[in-house]
């Protein structure tokens, strides 16, 4: 890692600042305003109906958020207005920053337009059509982005093609746009170990080396991970633990749900937290023994529920 930079990307409401560094505390972005899977949010959303919003943002920086996500993605409802509406409604609420949350870029603009300070836009892949889409906003705005490194071709299983895919990155927003470095940040994309427990190695592998190769912030949905599994809450937090480890500095989770360690510590070397970090470290091929455990009922009670990180 000799010369490189580690960078900070700074985050802004009208009246607080965030940091996100290598060298900072943990940030916690908070995922709760998302109607995704929630059928009931969706219809109060329809309904116009936001005072699920308002209990969202309580309970969440009451459980530690720094930042908060806000995605309005309702079928049969005009997003941007929806999504302008909210965001302005949460700043109403709190002085957290917001990261801006959406795939329709008419909302990414209103949302924007509608907030007070300098956001995180989640997120761009590396398309080079959608940065095109989506890059010229983040300037005319000063927002930071979070990019993604995959394409219209593949989400790639193998680090060294998601790290081509930063570079690329990295060279299209810094330099035809004009973006600084520090104000990307990179989700490494977590995939769920169900189907194949090499993933996870793949995922920490990336971060890693975008670390050392490019200083970059970066975050990932860590509840991605434990997807069709059971003990999801368990996984995903020891997840977690590994990642902070292997340089990500920052989480879209759940901070009401989830238990966020800074590192792994060994105070919470509990039968389940073991089991946990042998499946996601591959020692436990295919999950056998933690689903063995799960199934026996010996997992540790406390963490060993079945409720996701949603």
């Amino acid at each position: 890692m000799s010369g490189v930079v580690l960078q900070e990307t700074t985050l802004r409401s009208a009246t607080a600042e965030v940091v996100l560094g290598h060298g900072r505390r943990f940030c916690l972005i908070g995922e709760r305003i998302n109607p995704t899977g929630r059928r009931i949010f969706q219809e109060q959303l329809r309904a116009g109906d936001m005072s699920a919003i308002e209990r969202d943002v309580i309970a969440q920086v009451e459980g530690g958020a720094d930042v908060l996500d806000i995605n309005m993605g309702v079928p049969l409802t005009d997003e941007p207005e929806l999504l302008a509406k909210a965001i302005v409604m949460v700043q109403g609420l709190t002085d957290r920053p917001i990261c801006i949350d959406s795939s329709v870029v008419e909302a990414l603009e209103a949302g924007l337009d509608a907030y007070q300070g300098r956001a995180l836009v989640n997120s761009v892949t590396a398309e080079d059509d959608r940065m095109a889409l989506i890059l010229p906003l983040v300037k005319k705005y000063d927002a930071a982005i979070v990019a993604l490194p995959n394409d219209a071709e593949e989400i790639p299983m193998e680090a060294d093609r998601r790290l081509e895919l930063v570079g690329h990155i990295v060279e299209v927003v810094t330099k035809e746009y004009g973006i600084a470095l520090s104000d990307i940040v990179i989700d490494p994309l977590a995939m769920p170990i169900g189907a194949d427990t090499s993933v996870v190695e793949t995922t920490l592998d990336t971060m890693r080396r975008i670390r050392d190769t490019y200083g970059l912030n970066m975050t990932c949905g860590a509840s991605n991970v434990s997807f069709g599994m059971p003990a999801r809450r368990l996984i995903s937090d020891v997840f977690l633990d590994l990642c902070v480890l292997a340089g990500q500095d920052s989480g879209i989770i759940d901070p009401v749900a989830a238990d966020v360690a800074r590192a792994i510590d060994p105070d919470r070397d509990t039968v389940g937290y073991r089991l946990a970090a042998a499946l996601l470290t591959g020692e436990d091929a295919f999950g056998v023994e933690f689903i063995e455990a799960y199934r026996a009922g010996t997992l540790t009670p406390a963490t060993s529920t079945g409720v996701p990180v949603t």
